[in-house]
């Protein structure tokens, strides 16, 4: 079950002896939607960061370095999904490009050894007055972030 607008694209990993090459995202892509920044974000094993929803942009995550579990839950209230919640892990073993529509609400958890790097091409520039953010104690709904 998924969330409506939510993707989750296969990415690929060219390696060779030397090290390798990540694909992320290509502005001829059908899933690209525009160029607002790139930035990155690191999460040590066990962080939690979330829970926060834009309002108008578009996130488009990858995880070269580590692994990050996140959980997205539709709170659109006019949505065909509302209600409904993807949880997920991606790092270079499960090398996804995740893309989270606006609207939708997401938090992620650090679970390999060591730091986490997460990349983001999104939409639109940075504006903390288009995202809202909620605490992991007002969750939009009930996540065990206990790491096995």
């Amino acid at each position: 079950m998924s969330i409506a607008g939510l993707e989750i694209i296969p990415l690929r990993i060219i390696a060779d002896d030397r090290g390798s090459v990540m694909h992320m995202l290509r502005a001829d892509a059908m899933h690209f939607a525009s160029f607002g920044e790139i930035y990155f974000s690191t999460v040590h094993r066990g962080v939690v960061k979330g829970w926060k929803r834009h309002r108008q942009m578009q996130l488009s995550l990858a995880v070269p370095v580590g692994a990050i579990r996140f959980v997205c839950f539709d709170g659109r209230p006019d949505s065909v999904t509302a209600g409904r919640s993807v949880d997920l892990t991606i790092g270079p073993a499960n090398y996804k490009l995740l893309i989270i529509p606006p609207g939708v609400w997401t938090a992620f958890q650090g679970v390999a050894e060591g730091t986490s790097l997460l990349a983001n091409c999104a939409s639109i520039p940075h504006d903390p007055a288009e995202a809202d953010n909620r605490s992991l104690d007002d969750s939009p709904m009930n996540v065990d972030w206990t790491l096995a």
